[in-house]
């Protein structure tokens, strides 16, 4: 029947110690050759206490971590929300780039107009994508846009008449304005 040792860092220094221990029961005043060096049982215990020493600082200096790492994940969810209201308040308080960078804060970059072009582009968009739309839903106006591929777009210089609505349900002649019924 085969064995298998696991390698924990348990096991690890379990074994160390309990070398030691044996060492200290079954030779407590021999002499060792190992190697081409003699050794006392002192001087042999001596490595293997530094080596009990180091593993035993390791692991409570990870267990610290451990605990300091759940102290910071336990804080940090109550704290990050007042950090962004103050930074949001700093923001609103302060407009130079100086007095931001002061409390580590980059000034937000202003933002740039839109070209004539862009302006057309964007205005044209809106109301195809309005004409598009019609009167639906919530719903269905999110699934439905405007194209623009192919419009040629020309700036006009003279204001338009407002359009006349083309029928009106009530059957009453559409002479001036409509009226809501």
């Amino acid at each position: 029947m085969s064995t298998t040792t696991t390698n924990t860092k348990a096991a690890a220094l379990a074994s160390v110690q309990a070398l030691m221990a044996g060492t200290q029961k079954h030779f407590p005043n021999a002499e060792f050759t190992l190697g081409e060096t003699v050794y006392t049982t002192a001087s042999l215990l001596q490595p293997l206490q530094k080596l009990v020493a180091a593993m035993t600082a390791l692991n409570a200096a990870q267990q610290a971590a451990k605990d300091a790492l759940t102290a910071l994940e336990n804080v940090e969810p109550s704290v990050q929300p007042l950090i962004k209201l103050y930074v949001k308040f700093l923001r609103a308080t302060f407009s130079t780039a100086q007095a931001l960078a002061d409390f580590g804060l980059e000034a937000p970059k202003p933002r740039a107009p839109l070209t004539g072009e862009k302006r057309v582009t964007a205005t044209a968009k809106l109301r195809a994508t309005r004409t598009a739309r019609g009167t639906t839903s919530k719903k269905q106006k999110l699934a439905v846009t405007g194209d623009v591929t192919g419009v040629n777009i020309t700036p006009t210089t003279t204001s338009a008449s407002p359009a006349q609505p083309a029928s009106v349900s009530s059957g009453a002649p559409t002479t001036g304005t409509a009226t809501k019924s």
